[in-house]
Formats: C-alpha cells, sequence, structure tokens
C-alpha cells in the first residue's frame, strides 16, 4: 500500500492578490539567481530536513514542497512582504538561512493541506467500534438468534415463521430472487408485506401506504425503522470480500427485538464476537440436515449416463453452452441457470425443471444455483472442480472450491418434500472425486473477520477537510489512515468503486450523487454497460431528464428474439443496463422519472431472453457457423468488442426470417423446426433424421433427373451453356406435360 504522502496530489500555490509589491519597494528586487542558489543551500541542510520531519514531513513531502515552493519564489513577482524581506536579508548577509523554515512549512501546508487536519482525517476513519454507529439499535437491548445447519435443515423455515406471526418485520436476503420469495409468501399467508430492492419497491396495499413488513435484499434494509423481528439470511455472506458490510451493518445496526441471523456453523463464532461488542447476546439453535446426501463412488464419466433430476454444475459459460448442446443432440432437453440471466428467465427454467409433467428433466448451472432458487434436483454432477476467482488485490485466479462453495452446492440434492428424499452427489471426472469427497468430509473454516465500507458521511467530511482530492483518492487515503480492528474486520474491495469513480471523474457532479454512482451494482468488464453508465451520468450532470425515449434510442429498440449467442449475450447486458435505469430512478426519481415503462420493457427483454435460452442449441449453431468459430469466442466478444459498438449488434432475423446456414444440417431449419423443437415436439435427434430422410429424398430425385436427361457421362454431361438452358426448358415442359 503507499504510503499517505504519496496518494496526496500536491495542490498548486499562488500568490495574494496585492497590487504593489511592498517587499521590492521595501528592500529592492530580488536576483533570482541568488535565490535559487540559498534555496539549494536551504534544501540539502541537515537541521532542516530534521525540523521538517518532527512537523510530519517525510521525505516525498519534503522534496515535492520543495519544488513548488522553488517554483513559487521564482515565478512570483509578487512575493509575500515577510517572505521577500527575509530573502533580502539572507542574500545580504543579515540573516541566517534557517530562517525560511516557519515559510517553508507554511507553503508545505498549503500544497499538502492534509498536514493541517491529518488528525481529524484519523478520527474520521477510525473504523474499530463499529457497533457505535448505531445508537439507535444499541438503545434496546435485543434479542439475537443464531439458526445453525446446512442446506435443507430448514433453519430459515423456523426464522420465517417467526416473522410471519410478528407485528412487525423485516426479512434481508442476498438476492432479488430470495426477496421476492418471501415477498410473495407472506402475501399469500395473508401477512402483507412490502418488497424493497436496488431498483424498485412494491407495495402490499393497492394505496401503496407501506406495510408492516418488508422483504428486502440486505444492502436496503433500513436501520431507523424500529420492527418487532428481523430476520438475516446466509450470514456467512459477512465474509465476502464485496458485499460483506452489508451484513455487519445489519447485524448491527438493524433496530429490532428479535434478530435471527440463519446460516452456516463457520459463522457462529464471529457472530457472537460482534453482538458481545454491542453487550448483547447469542442463542444459538442448531438444525440437521432434513434428507441424507449421498456421494456416489463412481463419478459419470460421459453425459450418456446422465438421467432425470440430474444437474450438471459448470464454473463458467463455455462449459455450460457446450454441456447443453451435447445432451440435447442425444435428444434430451434441459433447463439452463447462471448467474447473468434475469430472474424471470431463471424462474422460468427452475419451473421448467421442477415441473413433474414437463419432458425438461435435466439442468446445467454454474453455482448461481447455490442459494435463491427451489430446485427438485436428485443428483449435483460436478462438471469441474475449478472456479475463477478474486483475489485480496483484484486479480483473477483459477482455484478449488472452497469446503463452503461444495456444501452449498451439493446440499441441493435431495430437497425435502420432494420426490427425492436422497440427495447424490459426484463429478464428472474420476480425478475430480477423490478431491469432492475431501471437502464435503471438511467443515467449513471459522470465518474471522467480516467486512466494513466507508459510509457517504465519513467521505463527505474527508471532502470538507480535503476539497482539491477526487473521490477515488479519498476512498485511498480514508483506506490508507483508517484504522480497523484487524482480529474481526476488514475494509471491503473497493475496485469496483473505485473503477466508476476514475470513469465519471471528469462528469460535474456533486460529491454525495457521484458517491450514489459509484455504488452502483454494475459490471464492469461488460462495455455496453460502462458506456450506458457513464450517459446517465453525463444526462444527469446537465440536469436533462433520461426520459423512456432517450433510453430507446441508445439501447437500440425495438427488440427481436435473439438469433445467436452474441445477440443473447448483448441481451442480457441490455437487460443490465435496465436494471441499473432503475436502481437510479429509485435514489434520482426526478431525472429518471420512467421507472414504471422500463420495468414493462424489462419484462418483455426477459421473455426475448427467455426465448433465447430455450433454443440455445440453435443459438450455439448459429454463433459458430454465422459470428465466430467456437461459442468461446462468441462468449468473449461482448466482453472484448468496444463499447462504442455495443449497441449495433442485430436484432432483427436476416431478411425477416430465422438465419439459415447450409454448411450445418441442423441449422438449415425454418420457424416450424423451431416451434415444434421450443414445444417439445421434436428433438434434435429426430431433426436430424428428419435431415437425413430429406438429403436421401433429394438424391434420389437428382438421379431421377439426370436419368431423364441422360446424363451418365460427367464427360459429356454439359457442353455449352446454351445447350445447358434448353435441356432444361425441355425437361420443364416435359414435367408439365
Amino acid at each position: 500500500m503507499p504510503t499517505i504522502s504519496q496518494l496526496m496530489v500536491p495542490q498548486p500555490v499562488k500568490s495574494g492578490p496585492d497590487d504593489s509589491n511592498v517587499g521590492a519597494e521595501l528592500t529592492g528586487k530580488l536576483d533570482k539567481e541568488e535565490v535559487v542558489k540559498w534555496l539549494a543551500k536551504f534544501y540539502q541542510r541537515r537541521e532542516i530536513k530534521a525540523a521538517a520531519t518532527e512537523n510530519g514531513i517525510d521525505n516525498y513531502i519534503y522534496h515535492q514542497t520543495y519544488l513548488s515552493f522553488r517554483k513559487f519564489c521564482l515565478e512570483i513577482d509578487k512575493l509575500p512582504v515577510d517572505l521577500h524581506v527575509t530573502f533580502s536579508d539572507i542574500i545580504a548577509g543579515a540573516c541566517h538561512l534557517d530562517s525560511l523554515l516557519p515559510y517553508f512549512i507554511r507553503h508545505a501546508k498549503q500544497v499538502f493541506p492534509h498536514l493541517e487536519c491529518l488528525d481529524d482525517l484519523k478520527k474520521i476513519s477510525d473504523l474499530r467500534l463499529p457497533a457505535n454507529w448505531y445508537p439507535e439499535a444499541r438503545a434496546l437491548t435485543r434479542k439475537i438468534i443464531f439458526h445453525s445447519g446446512p442446506t435443507n435443515s430448514g433453519k430459515t423455515f423456523h426464522a420465517l415463521e417467526r416473522f410471519f406471526s410478528s407485528k412487525s418485520g423485516v426479512y434481508c436476503g442476498p438476492l432479488k430472487l430470495l426477496a421476492s420469495e418471501v415477498y410473495y409468501k407472506s402475501n399469500q399467508r395473508g401477512v402483507p408485506c412490502d418488497l424493497v430492492t436496488g431498483e424498485e419497491r412494491n407495495f402490499a396495499s393497492v394505496n401503496k401506504t407501506p406495510s408492516s413488513h418488508v422483504s428486502c435484499t440486505v444492502e436496503m434494509v433500513s436501520v431507523n425503522t424500529p420492527y418487532e423481528v428481523a430476520v438475516i439470511d446466509e450470514i456467512q455472506m459477512l465474509k465476502d470480500p464485496s458485499r460483506g458490510w452489508a451484513w455487519t451493518r445489519a447485524l448491527l445496526g438493524i433496530v429490532a427485538e428479535e434478530v435471527h441471523v440463519c446460516g452456516e456453523a463457520a459463522a457462529i463464532d464471529v457472530v457472537k464476537e460482534i453482538i458481545v461488542s454491542a453487550s448483547e447476546e447469542v442463542e444459538l439453535r442448531r438444525y440437521k440436515r432434513l434428507t441424507e446426501l449421498v456421494i456416489e463412488d463412481y463419478s459419470l464419466g460421459t453425459l450418456e449416463k446422465i438421467r432425470p433430476g440430474d444437474c450438471l454444475v459448470c464454473f463458467n459459460k463455455q462449459d455450460i453452452f457446450w454441456s447443453t448442446r451435447q445432451i440435447e443432440a442425444m435428444g434430451i432437453e434441459c433447463a439452463v441457470i447462471y448467474g447473468s440471466l434475469p430472474p424471470g428467465t431463471k424462474l422460468a427454467q427452475a419451473k421448467k425443471f421442477n415441473d413433474p409433467d414437463h419432458p425438461c428433466k435435466v439442468l446445467v448451472a454454474t453455482d448461481a444455483i447455490g442459494m435463491g432458487l427451489n430446485l427438485n434436483i436428485g443428483r449435483v454432477i460436478f462438471n469441474s472442480l475449478i472456479k475463477p476467482t478474486v483475489n485480496e488485490k483484484g486479480e483473477k485466479e483459477m482455484d478449488t472450491i472452497t469446503t463452503s462453495q461444495a456444501l452449498q452446492i451439493a446440499g441441493r440434492a435431495g430437497r425435502y418434500g420432494t420426490q427425492f428424499s436422497t440427495g447424490y452427489v459426484t463429478t464428472m471426472k474420476n480425478e475430480d472425486l477423490p478431491t469432492l469427497k475431501r471437502l464435503l468430509s471438511q467443515h467449513p473454516e471459522p470465518i474471522t473477520q467480516v467486512g466494513l465500507h466507508p459510509t457517504a458521511e465519513q467521505i463527505e467530511l474527508y471532502a470538507y477537510h480535503l476539497p482539491h482530492a477526487n473521490l477515488s483518492n479519498l476512498i485511498d487515503i480514508f483506506v490508507n489512515l483508517s484504522t480497523v480492528d484487524d482480529s474481526l474486520y476488514f475494509i471491503c474491495n473497493i475496485d469496483d468503486f473505485k473503477f466508476l469513480a476514475d470513469m465519471i471523474q471528469h462528469v460535474p457532479l456533486p460529491l454525495r450523487a457521484r458517491y450514489v454512482f459509484c455504488c452502483a451494482p454494475i459490471n464492469r468488464k461488460i462495455p455496453f454497460v460502462c458506456s450506458m453508465f457513464l450517459k446517465f451520468a453525463r444526462q444527469y450532470s446537465r440536469n436533462e431528464v433520461l426520459s423512456f425515449d432517450w433510453l430507446g434510442r441508445q439501447i437500440g429498440l425495438p427488440f427481436a428474439c435473439p438469433n445467436t449467442l452474441l445477440d443473447l449475450v448483448h441481451l442480457e447486458s441490455v437487460f443490465d443496463v435496465l436494471d441499473l435505469y432503475l436502481w437510479l430512478s429509485y435514489r434520482f426519481q426526478d431525472l429518471f422519472p420512467d421507472a414504471s415503462l422500463v420495468r414493462d420493457m424489462q419484462k418483455e427483454l426477459d421473455c426475448l431472453i427467455q426465448a433465447g435460452v430455450a433454443q440455445l442449441t440453435r443459438l450455439l449453431i448459429n454463433s459458430e457457423t454465422k459470428v465466430s468459430s467456437g461459442t468461446s469466442q462468441a462468449v468473449e466478444a461482448e466482453e472484448t468488442r468496444p463499447a462504442l459498438f455495443a449497441k449495433k449488434t442485430p436484432y432483427t432475423p436476416v431478411d425477416g426470417r430465422n438465419a439459415i446456414t447450409s454448411g450445418n444440417p441442423l441449422s438449415s431449419h425454418g420457424r416450424i423446426a423451431d416451434r415444434l423443437l421450443s414445444e417439445g415436439l421434436l428433438t434434435p435427434k429426430m431433426l436430424e433424421e428428419l435431415k437425413k430422410e430429406w438429403q436421401f429424398q433429394k438424391d434420389c430425385e437428382k438421379k431421377s433427373f439426370e436419368a431423364l436427361n441422360g446424363i451418365v457421362d460427367k464427360s459429356n454431361s454439359i457442353k455449352h451453356s446454351r445447350n445447358d438452358t434448353l435441356n432444361t426448358r425441355r425437361l420443364s415442359r416435359k414435367r408439365r406435360t
């Protein structure tokens, strides 16, 4: 980590607005060459360096101040009177060189303003007692109940039963899907409940009055509203390097008489420590898994052994697309779920897989199934145990999944209350099976640290003391000066925040608005989303309304069903842009006024993405034959192409029809075949057989045609183009006759 001095940007120092040069009138004009000579001697004196160190000026600041001070003395015609007179006395030998020290230190504090307020800055970034940030919660004697257990143990069920029976309550979930599920379940049970996520607020009552119960994503929970019962789900997310601060804030700040936390046993000790720091106690309730989970003795080896109820778990899109294509080539329909799909599409795919009357019996998914979806899975198959991760430095690494991840994913097999009373888990490759057995035989490592994040109020105080620093720089300085109890807390990864701050640094925005924009949850790896984020910020800075029509022009309305994999990936990024609009509209309603229209557009886009995922095999084949040489290039194209051209992806099919590519027999079918495939009346294998029969019939007709024209010897078959034309016309007349 760089030192605090290196994070500070030197500020230019200008002379005062005095019209007269009083110093020159008193002692005469200074000889600039003499000034340079004496300044060099001043800089080299050990006594001066020692005195500067006593005033908090390290070597870096000392050198930068000297450069600025020398420039100031040489370029400013009207120096301050006292400095001018001192220089004159030094040159005349009437004063010692060390007399410049007070002026040098004064200049240093102008160049580096933090020298004046360093103690105040350190007090602001003192994060050792976060429990004290929430006085309303500390005013209560809260009852904390920890529901601990593995997946499918009923821990969240018991916490929610208390939520439903309370006079008022709040549920905090990690995903919109979970918050939505509790919202619908609560209202179905006759307990009016509102839904609050980063993008919207849905009221249970028709007149839109707030209900006594709220289901929300954890970042959106209020730490000012009192409740009887609060439920914080997936409490082990306290350790998440990016979002952990939200669980820490909820655990310490929710104003509720009873706080029910649900999660892995690995979080018990750290939750107890946090609660002790708030002078509260924890009641522990342990749960066991309701169904048996069996690790099979053999790996799957080949996709031909896949059976109904199986879920193949992959950790990248390329593996998902390749596996889906191989499975459907065997005539088996499968559902597909991965992280970047819209919630509606995920739910539609889950519903299709869970429906016992639907022909889809196999699921191909990422670890997105680990939380947020109820799936009737009989067996979980790990395609691989290697997953891309981001280390503490923000660098991407490939590493074996953790015990916690393995247990979370494998535990989805054998859901209680379904036809699968026993869950099974295995791997695709033989060499991975011992590693999986080892992971599942262990307990997750106890969590020792939880996340914190600087608040908007803290950054505003920093900006007050350092008015010339930009937001990214303020964050760096805050982290550098922060004091954290390392035995219990860490500061969450702020790379994404800084990335957005740097992106909109040139856009004139108030600090609070800039902070809010930089908190937006977007994927910075997708150029199209980043370019739209920048456009939103620019439009907002000009105080211009971001209307539905304006948004439609930016994202390329109207849309059509995706025809290639690249189209599907881009539609997913457009969905993220609409999510971003809704997220900002929740915070800046005046300039993002068309949230309801955008939400309707998002529903239509969700349907198009659902249609694309339902015909994923066709998109893969079109991508290989039309767009790129392989699925990996198609997947990566959205991330690598320039953001300026992202919106030019074609949405309308060629010539108003589905793309037809003669190079591959599966890609030459038309709309009827597409419809039959999507409805499950025709499988890719049946289509392949029909193609062969059709080709055989076509070959027979060709032979008959050649025999009818007496074309046996190729060397005599074609002599002149004119004769060919005549023969063709003659044949046509014979057929008509």
